[in-house]
């Protein structure tokens, strides 16, 4: 049985795709997590891209390190994200992005 080794090629398009689906999420849901959700798979499609662009162009880890970086911004705005949409729920009893407007000036 022979695989096929895949290449840069084939993570970029994996990485694009995961990119297109989370703009999908953020552009069509209504719902804040599904937003949130959206934005992870942006942050993990930009993951992808620079373990790939590390291991396949420059050989150093340093896109490794990137990746340690952002997985810590995520889980650091998943976690303040997260208390918003609790305080949103907790005060109008619904996540949905549109009905969120007292905030309007």
């Amino acid at each position: 049985m022979s695989f096929i080794e895949p290449g840069l090629y084939h993570y970029l398009i994996i990485a694009a795709l995961l990119f297109c689906l989370g703009l999908l999420a953020i552009l069509t849901r209504r719902n804040g997590i599904a937003v949130l959700m959206g934005i992870e798979l942006i942050l993990n499609a930009a993951n992808i891209n620079f373990v790939a662009f590390s291991y396949y162009v420059t050989h150093t880890l340093g896109g490794h390190v990137f990746v340690v970086f952002v997985i810590l911004l995520a889980a650091i705005e998943a976690a303040v994200a997260l208390a918003i949409v609790f305080a949103i729920y907790r005060h109008f009893h619904s996540v949905e992005v549109p009905n969120v407007n007292v905030m309007k000036g």
